[in-house]
């Protein structure tokens, strides 16, 4: 029995077959996005990353090449003596498309395993193998082919309804179409928005939120009256949630600063409240001031205000860090919004991020400018990644800081979409790099690539006078660089000459770099330190820029960071 027999007798097996019959000008298209989609990014990709996101863009390449072939025969090729030609040249030409794409999608992959290990070799990692580097195409053979068939399925949905339509109702063709795509495209978005993703928040509550229960091993309850969760607390132990009992039993004690210094030190303050220590936000916030009030917080020298991640994670490195250089004359404050990685609360409730900071820093500043000035400590704000991004919603604009009587600011890897950072750097001074922006000529905030403890201190140079703003980003970093305008727009940072950690062979190309750079979210805080969206101890240095205390030098600096080298903090980078 011939295929064409087979097909005749069994639809079903001849809806199949259409599902896998491509369009040759899609693929030409489709092979250009995928080879397209092998240069380099910010990060290193490993062969299934690749093959993924190149998976991805051919599916898209192939849809546009769709688009464009069926304009090319209605406005072009329609009319023309010439066209169709004969079978025999029709497949040839076929032929020639399907094993050319091929071949140069294959012979891509030489040169992309190449560029990743360039892109590696900048990060201080060892890159690729170019054979391994080849399954690349089997994974983009089977993501495109899967993108397709279900973009095939859904084209078939409307064809079935708009027959149905005209079947029934006697509709016009261009009307039932119509009403068919509508009927689809409502479908398709409640499938994705109310189920799909609704759903995936649900499993990730699911996974998530057994976690915030546990208690990491090693980590026991505080002692110390100055801590949350402490017996004197009003904030239970167990309502810290994980990432909250982190924060209040770790970190240094006032015997280990005092070797640190050689002096008397306090025991520095770490007040927490976790979504479970009390019902509602505004309750949150009122358990964390009674902490600041029963701690004597206000009292010491520095009050930290720390907006967390979305698990309510707060960087144990920049804490220990402010603590070991104020000799434990220190006051932190956190509160948790969430115990989901930052990358999903991002997509799921972003402005909830914003909402929690703007509610914390002002009943906090409330409460401290209560105090006569002479008593008030210096209210310093640090913020990373998400919390960065919290921390900013408390401002509508840089001279709302300085107006609220906050000494030092600290943001350190925030998101593109964070609306002080990103009104900033389009504004920034003219001739100045997006990657690097002045703005003001560095008056009140600076930015920093920090790329070392040197280029940071150059950064921060004087004059620099009143409230200091500093954020540190790296060039190679996505969180900060991704944005949805990467789909249609080139930014400014792929124009300009590349920061440190940035290959040069990076190029912009619409949709395909928006892909790429989206990809590299997902492994931006697995490269060594001083790359993508680890900071490790640079912030440190980031510190000694703007919440210096009296009399520090370099020399200061360096011995805190020895000390940090030596401390056992086992908070590892969760986000």
């Amino acid at each position: 029995m011939t295929a064409k027999n087979l097909n005749e007798r069994h639809p079903l097996l001849r809806w199949a077959w259409s599902l896998v019959r491509l369009d040759f000008v899609g693929i030409a298209v489709g092979a250009l996005f995928f080879c397209l989609s092998l240069t380099p990014s910010l990060l290193p990709r490993d062969w299934l990353f690749a093959g993924l996101i190149g998976g991805i863009n051919f599916a898209i390449g192939y849809g546009i090449g769709v688009l464009l072939g069926k304009a090319l025969y209605r406005f072009v090729l329609r009319k023309r003596a010439w066209w169709p030609p004969s079978k025999q040249q029709l497949f040839w030409l076929q032929a020639f498309v399907v094993v050319g794409t091929a071949i140069a999608g294959v012979l891509m992959l030489i040169p992309a395993a190449a560029w990743q290990r360039q892109v590696s070799a900048l990060m201080g990692m060892e890159g690729p193998a170019t054979l391994g580097y080849l399954r690349t195409l089997i994974i983009a053979v089977a993501v495109g082919a899967a993108l397709i068939a279900t973009a095939r399925m859904l084209r078939d949905a409307v064809r079935s309804l708009a027959r149905l339509f005209i079947r029934r109702w006697h509709l016009h063709r261009e009307v039932a179409q119509f009403i068919g795509t509508a009927i689809v495209v409502v479908l398709v978005i409640t499938l994705v928005n109310g189920v799909l993703y609704r759903g995936f928040l649900a499993s990730a509550s699911r996974v998530f939120q057994p976690q915030d229960a546990t208690t990491r091993e090693g980590v026991s309850q505080p002692t110390e009256r100055e801590r949350s969760g402490s017996p004197d607390s009003f904030a239970a132990w167990d309502s810290l949630g994980f990432q909250g009992r982190n924060f209040v039993a770790t970190g240094p004690r006032a015997a280990e600063l005092e070797e640190v210094n050689g002096a008397p030190a306090k025991e520095p303050i770490r007040v927490y409240a976790g979504l479970h220590t009390a019902e509602t936000e505004d309750q949150r916030i009122a358990v964390l001031l009674s902490e600041l009030e029963r701690t004597h917080a206000f009292d010491r020298q520095l009050l930290v205000i720390v907006p967390t991640t979305g698990t309510g994670w707060v960087n144990p490195v920049a804490a220990r860090a402010l603590e070991m250089m104020y000799n434990g004359d220190t006051a932190m404050v956190g509160m948790q919004y969430s115990y989901l990685p930052s990358w999903i609360s991002f997509m799921a409730d972003r402005e909830k991020s914003m909402d929690i900071g703007r509610l914390m820093i002002d009943a906090i500043h409330e409460r401290w400018e209560q105090l006569p000035p002479e008593r008030r400590p210096k209210l310093v704000l640090y913020g990373e990644s998400l919390g960065s991004m919290g921390g900013q919603g408390a401002f509508s604009w840089l001279p709302d800081i300085s107006r609220m009587g906050f000494s030092s600011v600290l943001w350190v890897g925030p998101p593109n979409a964070s609306p002080l950072w990103r009104g900033l750097t389009e504004r920034r001074d003219p001739g100045t790099p997006q990657v690097r922006p002045r703005y003001d000529n560095g008056r009140t905030v600076r930015f920093s690539e920090a790329a070392s403890a040197a280029e940071i201190a150059d950064d921060a140079a004087a004059p620099w006078e009143g409230t200091r703003v500093l954020f540190l980003q790296h060039p190679s970093d996505p969180i900060i660089w991704w944005s949805t305008d990467l789909l249609l727009s080139e930014p400014d940072w792929l124009v300009e000459p590349p920061g440190g950690d940035r290959t040069t062979s990076m190029r912009w190309y619409p949709i395909i770099t928006f892909w790429q750079v989206a990809a590299d979210i997902t492994n931006a805080s697995s490269v060594p330190a001083g790359h993508g969206h680890n900071y490790g101890h640079w912030v440190l240095d980031g510190w000694a820029a703007v919440a210096p205390p009296e009399g520090w030098t370099s020399e200061d600096t360096e011995r805190i960071r020895v000390a940090l080298e030596k401390s056992q903090a086992n908070d590892g980078p969760e986000f």
